[in-house]
């Protein structure tokens, strides 16, 4: 039984509640001086969230920590120098398109995302290394310098940044693995709407680990439910111990208050379930039960059947309704005594009456949304060859978007290995009509020399997962249209090559544009005064790199004002009196104009003013 508090608001309770807000992790448990256990703030987490280097601290409370835990926040909350490039002759339909593929390491790609794309992704899905012993993670190691690291063993992306196999057999197993996924998820949160969800998959190494580093970033209230997806249809009699059969996928939303899954189209046998015994004129119906637990006076009385018999709850129960409701109810006809009359009531639920639709169980069996081998068959055939190890099912990602967002919601993966999320947006959009954009993040590592891949002409992991974009787009348009042939519409002529599958006319979005993330556009023109040279004197000039385009200008822009890099993008022509022609960028419908031609008129500034875009950017 809960108290009368008798006094106002505690103001350090509502300050802890507001912190809490902003940083969950810094949220912890600790004896007061009654011993009773109370809410407090983990200061030395609140300093390091606030610093930029590392703040030490030493105090005996409840708290989930690893070595290097603090180096890995200050890594989230570190800036970086660098920028996205786009990549017009890799992607489809690049002017038109809202989807985005991005080459490069996820923490960068999601940090240079995080203003633009702050609040407005919907649903996260991520299927990241499970730490079995063979995967590879980050080593984000900046306690020493490049020259040294490059000594050291491993594979390096296009950045530098060191891979290392996280062997069980490394003192550094699950801290290593953490200080991978940490920074990632904490910055990865931002971009969620207020009602957005992130669903991550993971297996029996690191689930534990993982839900406590997520109560952490997104707090334990968020915590939503852990799915289990059966993966293997079969048994496998060379397990040690059990044959495991299944993986988990972890729920979290930003707020679970505003954030609930939708519901499943019904099933014929859900509905077969509904009869009309009676023939009422509502429709099909099933009985429920009209007794609850408990003995609440008000709803313990007896009932006088059609029969004549006299029936009361069961010892220990009641009826469900009190005895005024109960009168209204049969008066309705909807409550059931059975064919004879003669039984205790059941409460009437009409099939007209219940929701449109099904709830998810946290049982996701193969049957439902396949399993490991079907992804494996899947991915195979698309691709012609077994290129990519451990896919997810389709179907598996299409039913976690179909619970986690609406019609023309945002959808992040930045662990995308070989794009089965994107593969699944497109077939989902294709079936309900919607307009879903997906952001693909993906580090291009290499393939082995010896691998099927490398063999297929597949030299790093990007470079799968385009193709399986662009295949399973033009699949999936072939068989829209197949249907709408079938329907009486004429059907165009679908043309297999990357530049003519730009060409088509369709509703449906298979395209994407590529962006890979690169150094910043502009040099580095700062220096100490005893260093300035004088052949530095270009640098001074012109600060923008030799390598750069105006198109790769435009991008660094458009991140700069927080403009989506999706956005519809028009190259133009401005031609003044003089007859000289300037080509400028046209953004979201004069939203922004750019302009990075050399020596802008003030004619040419007039020009542009008279459009009337809110930004305007020139060189």
């Amino acid at each position: 039984m809960d108290k009368l508090k008798m006094h106002s608001r505690d103001g350090v309770d509502k300050n802890i509640e507001m912190i809490g807000k902003l940083f969950p992790n810094v949220i912890t448990e600790r004896k007061n001086e009654n011993g009773e256990v109370e809410h407090a703030i983990d200061f030395d987490m609140l300093k390091q969230e606030l610093a930029k280097s590392i703040v030490e601290g030493n105090e005996e409370r409840y708290q989930f920590t690893w070595p290097d835990k603090k180096k890995s926040i200050l890594l989230s909350n570190s800036p970086i120098a660098a920028t996205l490039r786009p990549c017009r002759e890799e992607s489809v339909n690049f002017d038109s398109t809202e989807n985005l593929y991005i080459e490069g390491d996820n923490l960068d790609v999601l940090k240079l995302l995080q203003e633009t794309y702050l609040g407005k992704v919907k649903m996260i899905y991520i299927d990241p290394p499970y730490n079995t012993g063979n995967d590879f993670v980050y080593e984000d190691d900046f306690s020493i310098e490049s020259e040294e690291w490059r000594v050291q063993s491993g594979d390096y992306d296009e950045q530098g940044n060191r891979m290392v196999q996280n062997t069980d057999s490394n003192g550094r197993f699950h801290t290593d693995w953490l200080n991978m996924i940490y920074p990632r998820l904490k910055v990865a949160k931002d971009l969620l709407t207020d009602d957005g969800v992130i669903f991550i998959s993971i297996d029996d190494h690191e689930v534990e680990n993982l839900k406590k580093a997520c109560n952490e970033i997104f707090g334990q209230a968020n915590y939503v439910d852990t799915l289990v997806w059966q993966k293997l249809y079969g048994i496998k009699n060379d397990s040690k111990w059990f044959s495991h059969a299944h993986d988990y996928v972890i729920v979290y939303a930003k707020n679970k208050l505003l954030w609930y899954p939708n519901l499943l189209p019904r099933t014929e046998e859900a509905n077969a379930r509904y009869k009309n015994p009676d023939n009422d004129p509502r429709g099909n119906w099933k009985s429920a039960d009209f007794t609850a637990i408990g003995e609440t006076k008000s709803s313990i009385f007896d009932i006088v059947t059609p029969s004549g018999r006299v029936v009361s709850p069961p010892a220990g129960k009641r009826w469900i309704v009190a005895k005024e409701t109960y009168e209204t109810l049969r008066a309705d006809n909807r409550l059931w005594f059975g064919k004879d009359g003669n039984s205790i009531p059941s409460i009437k639920r009409f099939l007209s009456e219940v929701q449109d639709g099904l709830k998810q169980t946290t049982i996701l069996t193969y049957q439902e949304v396949g399993h490991s081998d079907a992804a494996n068959k899947e991915l195979k055939n698309l691709l012609a060859g077994s290129i990519f190890d451990y896919p997810k099912p389709v179907s598996l990602a299409q039913r976690l978007v179909h619970l986690g967002t609406n019609r023309c919601d945002i959808i992040l993966d930045f662990f995308s290995g070989s794009s089965t999320t994107a593969h699944a947006v497109m077939k989902l959009n294709a079936e309900d009509g919607g307009n879903r954009k997906f952001i693909m993040v993906q580090l291009p590592e290499t393939t082995a020399e010896d691998s099927e891949a490398f063999k297929a002409g597949y030299k790093n992991i990007c470079e799968i997962g385009k193709e399986r974009i662009r295949r399973a787009g033009k699949k999936i348009l072939e068989e829209s249209e197949a249907l709408r042939v079938k329907s009486g519409a004429e059907q165009p002529d679908l043309l297999s090559d990357n530049s003519k599958l730009n060409s088509l006319n369709s509703t449906l979005d298979v395209g994407f544009r590529v962006l890979k993330l690169d150094s910043s556009n502009m040099k580095d023109i700062y220096y100490n005064p005893a260093d300035f040279k004088k052949d530095m004197m270009d640098d001074v000039i012109s600060n923008i790199k030799e390598d750069r385009t105006p198109e790769d200008l435009l991008f660094q822009s458009m991140l700069d004002l927080g403009i989506l890099p999706s956005s519809k993008i028009q190259c133009e022509v401005l031609r003044v009196k003089s007859g000289v022609e300037y080509k400028y960028f046209n953004v979201a419908d004069n939203f922004l104009i750019a302009c990075f031609d050399e020596k802008i008129t003030d004619e040419v500034v007039k020009a542009i003013a008279q459009k009337k875009p809110y930004y305007a950017v020139l060189r």
